[in-house]
């Protein structure tokens, strides 16, 4: 089947799919298209001894799309741009010392607890997995989703403060989350955590953090340079267009975090460019444009969650450690962010439901399935797909599904 086809199919479904839950489900977008693509899914299983043909289409069609390569080196720049170039800096800026002590400190903590508590609770189960494929998993599903909790805090009307942490946290802790995968990944292929070297892991850090701060200030820049010169919204358009493939893309030539440098470029562009020097005609195009595109790529990639359900190898065993790990993950989850709140409260104001309301609405997204998928075959690949695409499942229905009732409830 031709590239031109697989797009072609997909899309179809993905209007589908948008359709029936804006008349039936009425959900979230994101939360309600999974939800049926995976139902969508379920069925094609259940008919597959009737009708073959149909599973194996579909296994085509999602087989012929690599999630991982899609997501990690195309959707994803664009999701964050896009989410971030709506974000009001000024208000991350009351909240910066958490929001960085989260992004940061908090997905360390996160992948510690839930690596050392899932590999316990695979011992107890008598599925032992070594300690660096726990913690590799750990890291994988520990930053967190602004997509899928954005438009939920936006309805429920949080306080403000709390808002701002939740989704400042999630825009910037998948480039810290992905530079931890990867120097853990190291120690995975190599058989063992021998041989770490603390200077080694702190210079990795800094370049790609570091790197990405500054490499999406300078993007952000040269594109507010060439913006301000015009007044004409589809050069301004392509501009941003440009500088989102082309950015994100150079990014990982020279090394830098590409989902950083995207938050930070996105963030300059939205507050300086468009929220203080141009026309008010020209900032409605741009910013329905990025509406458009957010909406566009989370759908796409919130069907093709649910699609990709006909190609990861679940056993009952895995379904029952896909289930205790998302336990795992929502305790580790609380645990970290109880921690951080007691060791900064010296220094930092907390609200007295901190912990809860970000754990509840810690929910995990696609990025965690990209690198999951990513694993080699003989890091426990067999072990680690399922469960992780069981704990986003978990995560984006259950909690997506109750986060706003849980808010009314917590906060009254």
């Amino acid at each position: 089947m031709d590239l031109f086809t697989i797009i072609s199919v997909l899309m179809v479904l993905v209007a589908i799919f948008a359709y029936l839950n804006s008349r039936f489900l009425k959900l979230q977008t994101t939360i309600g298209t999974m939800i049926i693509s995976i139902a969508f899914s379920l069925a094609i299983l259940g008919l597959s001894k009737l009708f073959p043909e149909l599973i194996e289409l579909e296994k085509n069609i999602v087989g012929s799309i690599n999630f991982k390569k899609l997501l990690m080196d195309g959707l994803l720049s664009f999701m964050l741009f896009a989410g971030a170039v709506h974000v009001n800096i000024n208000e991350l800026k009351s909240q910066k010392w958490k929001i960085v002590a989260f992004a940061s400190l908090g997905v360390l903590v996160s992948t510690a607890f839930v690596g050392s508590i899932f590999f316990w609770v695979l011992q107890q189960l008598g599925m032992p997995l070594p300690l660096v494929h726990c913690l590799l998993f750990g890291a994988l599903i520990s930053p967190t989703d602004p997509i899928s909790v954005l438009g939920i805090l936006k309805k429920v009307g949080i306080k403000k403060s709390m808002e701002t942490t939740i989704v400042g946290e999630s825009l910037f802790n998948d480039g810290v989350g992905v530079v931890i995968f990867l120097t853990l990944l190291q120690f995975a292929n190599a058989g063992n955590l021998d041989g770490i070297e603390p200077l080694s892991i702190a210079e990795n850090f800094l370049v790609e953090i570091g790197g990405g701060l500054l490499f999406g200030y300078v993007l952000g820049r040269i594109a507010h340079r060439a913006i301000s010169k015009i007044n004409s919204y589809e050069t301004e358009v392509l501009i941003t267009l440009g500088m989102v493939m082309g950015g994100y893309a150079l990014a990982g030539k020279i090394g830098v975090s590409g989902p950083i440098s995207m938050v930070v470029a996105g963030l300059f562009i939205g507050n300086k460019t468009y929220r203080q020097e141009k026309k008010e005609t020209t900032v409605d195009y741009v910013d329905k444009f990025w509406q458009l595109i957010d909406i566009l790529t989370n759908a796409v990639l919130f069907v093709l969650i649910g699609l990709e359900i006909v190609l990861i190898p679940f056993t009952q065993q895995l379904i029952l450690v896909g289930i205790l790990a998302a336990i795992v993950v929502i305790v580790s989850r609380y645990l970290s962010v109880s921690a951080l709140v007691i060791l900064l409260r010296k220094w930092l104001s907390f609200d007295s439901k901190t912990s809860l309301l970000m754990t509840w609405g810690g929910l995990r997204g696609g990025i965690s399935i990209a690198m999951a998928l990513s694993l080699p075959v003989d890091v426990s690949w067999d072990y680690i797909v399922p469960v992780t695409y069981l704990v986003v499942i978990f995560s984006i229905i259950v909690q997506g599904l109750t986060l706003e009732k849980v808010i009314v409830r917590i906060t009254k």
